[in-house]
């Protein structure tokens, strides 16, 4: 079995990158850059998502983990304390043959422009914000008109995602076993011109939202932690992502609720 290791750069997760090194190599593990079957990651959310979208073309074989050095870390099952437990349970699996893996949804973004159709993968969410002025937009599911949208913006997120900046929007936090996607608007502006739900709301499977922002809006975009700036947008389609999802290897039971209990609640009872 082939591994590697994408840390933060901070001077924690260099140690334990060399730690694990170490360690993993007793089990006869291949260190290997280029395609590696598992991709641990070492500091925090923002580095997984950095370790997706570098091997997002290999989806289909790598299972991705983490180790959290800050001071949350929603993605990272594990400490720094045990990087020799999952180095042990790793080596074992990988010498039984057996790695254990959870799948969770992507959302697929196809960005229509004058020039073609540009096609993104996201983990977390897609967000569009208007730049010099707030973002004028007709919102389409299904290829019915739902609603003009006027405000700062607007967030697309997986159910993954959906407990990152989607919750900070009041969105709902969706369990990663579901094939969807939640869209959420960002301060929307309501008046007699431009009515909005004002609610998020969940698409299935092979439903898609297309968003059609005013003509030669400057637009900011983000897929996940990566930005771009357009003003040549003719539309975005928003979708559950099809025969895609990303894999995060299991070497211990870690339930999404208590993931989700130990991230924004504790463990700490009256």
């Amino acid at each position: 079995m082939k591994y590697n290791v994408i840390h933060r750069g901070d001077d924690i997760s260099i140690q334990l990158m060399h730690r694990f090194h170490e360690l993993i190599r007793q089990y006869g593990l291949i260190h290997e850059e280029a395609s590696p079957d598992i991709v641990l990651s070492i500091g925090g959310d923002g580095t997984l998502l950095n370790a997706f979208h570098q091997y997002k073309d290999q989806l289909d074989h790598i299972a991705f983990t983490g180790i959290h050095t800050g001071r949350l870390g929603f993605f990272a099952d594990w400490k720094p304390d045990e990087v020799e437990l999952l180095a042990q349970l790793m080596g074992e699996s990988a010498n039984q043959n057996d790695l254990r893996a959870v799948k969770y949804p992507l959302v697929e973004i196809q960005i229509t422009t004058p020039q073609g159709i540009e096609t993104e993968l996201a983990l977390n969410e897609f967000t569009l914000k208007g730049v010099d002025a707030t973002l004028v937009a007709q919102l389409h599911i299904n290829d019915e008109l739902l609603e003009t949208f006027r405000g700062d913006g607007i967030c697309i997120s997986t159910p993954s995602g959906s407990t990152a900046y989607n919750k900070s929007l009041g969105g709902a936090i969706v369990h990663p076993s579901l094939d969807a996607i939640q869209i959420a608007e960002i301060a929307s502006i309501n008046n007699r011109v431009f009515r909005t739900l004002g609610s998020p709301i969940l698409l299935p499977k092979h439903h898609h939202c297309d968003i059609y922002p005013r003509a030669n809006q400057n637009i900011l975009l983000s897929l996940d932690h990566l930005y771009m700036q357009r003003n040549d947008i003719i539309s975005i389609r928003s979708l559950v992502a099809a025969g895609k999802k990303v894999k995060f290897a299991r070497f211990r039971p870690f339930p999404f609720w208590s993931r989700v209990r130990e991230a924004f609640i504790g463990y700490d009872m009256v």
